[in-house]
């Protein structure tokens, strides 16, 4: 990792097709260890079933209230200041329960890359808790 600045720039949020908005924070070769993302998802919305191959995944709820599904724990509420732990191979979904936005910082290690994210809205894969 080298020293650096990454300013927060909002025009730079997409749409994914898992149903919620992103923002890159960080994520780059420099700093292939960790990456950070703002995730928003709209009022109503449920983001698809999916999983990161080979990468841990933790939500930090910055604003809103939503309900987290993961692997076969039961679905829990969730809001601003909670943090979600999500081993690497683990099917996962957040729902937003409230009138406004639910905004959370997705924090991956090693960082997120395309190619480790799957899909499994079809047929959800569960994940063991016996070694977390």
């Amino acid at each position: 990792m080298k020293p650096a600045i990454r300013l927060y720039d909002p025009s730079t949020e997409f749409y994914i097709s898992e149903q919620c908005h992103i923002v890159e924070l960080s994520n780059s070769d420099d700093d292939p260890e960790l990456s950070i993302a703002r995730v928003r998802v709209e009022p109503g919305v449920t983001t698809r079933w999916h999983r990161l191959r080979g990468t841990g995944e933790r939500y930090v709820i910055a604003e809103g209230r939503g309900r987290i599904e993961i692997g076969d724990l039961p679905a829990q509420e969730v809001g601003p200041g909670d943090t979600v732990l999500i081993p690497p191979d683990c099917r996962q979904r957040i729902a937003n329960l409230g009138d406004g936005q639910l905004v959370f910082l997705a924090i991956c290690t090693p960082r997120f890359r395309p190619e480790i994210y799957e899909d499994v809205d079809e047929a959800p894969l569960p994940c063991s808790f016996q070694d977390a």
